[in-house]
């Protein structure tokens, strides 16, 4: 498949699953930071499945929206955008009710010297967001940042297992969760505490960086060898699923895909495809940050996209010029300083 556009296109097109589980979603969809990296696409997969399954439901997009170019192209899709900044409580408290909520705010990169700012993000606005939604369904964004690190033959952390937050952002995205829990019990808000770990996609991720550096001969850090990614159109289908599956108290999820992926195996099929050498350096910790997500996996089954159709998949989009974005992951990153 030649065509980009049709490539993007058809690989995201939205799965059976997703369209029989829209339909019994019921009402509106707000999606709060909806221009992040992972909003643009899940409102328009949202949207998509809602037309597919005949279904009457708004999809409604809320970000600053400081790229009027990603606002009007939700809008060509019929996704309905407001522009608002979400720590102001006056654009906050005028926002539409909606009986489901997508919350996507947050802030990590840039964290140290802007320590402040990222728990008012991270940790404040999650309060006044459950306050005012506390008659809603609400799915909230956390990070598989706050489990420990640990050996990667024990399977990765499940849900049960006690968070160990490293760094002031991990420690703010557990507070976060904490906050939505707190409200989840007070107002017996129904909730999901969604802990991902990597979402990737064509330009973005660990997989994207993976790519990048073996094309460009850069030398690929191996103490942290394993990782779990789950492709990013998945990760959208699974949070807005997720809607479904709220509780009071709040039910945590780890989401991602089935693997303890090795980046040097990754590295290695990229150099298999690209015709290069990929340039190693440093020996694994033995340890990592991985979700068990074989809760995640019940309910929803395996990710559609597999990490080899993954790896062609970004590929091809590398090799026919696709764009890609200039967020880095840094998933080797083991201090928590991002």
């Amino acid at each position: 498949m030649s065509n980009l556009a049709q490539l993007e296109q058809e690989i995201l097109k939205p799965s059976a699953a997703l369209v029989e589980d829209v339909s019994r979603i019921e009402g509106d969809i707000l999606l709060l930071g909806v221009g992040g990296k992972m909003g643009p696409s899940m409102a328009r997969a949202a949207r998509q499945a809602i037309d597919i399954a005949g279904s009457r439901q708004r999809v409604i997009g809320v970000s600053r929206f400081s790229d009027a170019a990603s606002r009007a192209a939700l809008e060509a899709v019929g996704v309905e955008t407001i522009a608002a900044d979400l720590l102001n409580d006056a654009e906050l408290n005028a926002l539409p009710d909606a009986p489901n909520v997508i919350y996507l705010a947050g802030h990590k990169f840039g964290t140290t010297g802007k320590e402040a700012f990222t728990w008012a993000m991270n940790a404040y606005l999650p309060g006044r967001v459950a306050e005012k939604y506390r008659n809603s369904n609400i799915v909230a964004f956390s990070s598989g940042n706050v489990l420990p690190f640990v050996p990667v033959t024990s399977g990765g952390v499940s849900e049960e297992s006690s968070p160990e937050p490293i760094g002031e952002y991990a420690q703010s995205c557990l507070g976060r969760e904490r906050i939505f829990e707190y409200f989840s019990q007070k107002n017996n808000t129904p909730m999901l505490i969604y802990r991902l770990n990597y979402a990737v996609d064509f330009r973005y991720g660990v997989l994207v960086e993976l790519a990048k550096s073996v094309l460009s001969g850069k030398e690929i850090d191996l103490r942290t060898e394993n990782v779990n990614v789950i492709w990013q159109g998945d990760a959208n289908e699974i949070a807005i699923r997720s809607l479904l599956h709220c509780a009071s108290p709040a039910k945590i999820l780890n989401v991602t895909g089935p693997e303890i992926l090795s980046t040097r195996w990754a590295a290695n099929q990229f150099g298999r495809i690209f015709g290069k050498e990929p340039k190693f350096v440093n020996e694994s910790a033995g340890t990592a940050l991985l979700n068990n997500a074989s809760e995640c996996h019940r309910l929803f089954g395996y990710p559609k996209v597999t990490i080899r159709e993954i790896i062609e998949l970004t590929a091809t989009w590398m090799q026919q010029g696709g764009e890609a974005l200039n967020k880095p992951t840094h998933f080797q990153e083991r201090t928590g300083k991002f």
